[in-house]
């Protein structure tokens, strides 16, 4: 059975009650539970996982590579910030999706550079927790 792992960047514990004007009011554990239920659909697992630490999400990734057949990253913050975890996203060696809750086109001009994207297939952005499910739906076709 493949393993997806769904790696979860730095606040988004906090969902469901923080900003839910723009990420909406479902909960990491609504989410986690979506993608479990989606998994399922296509016979693969996931390991999802979540951190606030920048080097925990880098190790994450670069353990990653013996674990797991391709990966989903919400990098939350880091997406605009980590030099360092699009270099561990670009050793990884397998697929990467990368997907954000909220448009992240439609928002600050900081948040319309991602450093994830050079090394991601693709990017789904603005659909909520239902972004997590296209992003699933999405890596099947390249694992």
């Amino acid at each position: 059975m493949p393993t997806i792992l769904i790696l979860n960047g730095p606040n988004l514990n906090m969902l469901g009650t923080r900003e839910p004007e723009i990420y909406g009011t479902e909960t990491l554990q609504d989410i986690e539970a979506l993608c479990r239920d989606e998994a399922g659909k296509y016979g693969m697992d996931v390991d999802f996982r979540q951190t606030n630490a920048e080097a925990e999400l880098i190790s994450w990734v670069q353990q990653g590579r013996d674990t797991s057949d391709g990966l989903i990253i919400n990098g939350a913050g880091y997406t605009h910030t980590s030099v360092a975890l699009m270099d561990a996203l670009m050793a990884y060696g397998r697929p990467v999706v990368e997907v954000h809750l909220s448009n992240i086109y439609k928002r600050e001009p900081f948040r319309h550079h991602s450093y994830i994207s050079p090394a991601a297939q693709g990017i789904i952005c603005g659909f909520g927790a239902k972004g997590y499910a296209l992003a699933l739906q999405a890596i099947t076709r390249l694992v």
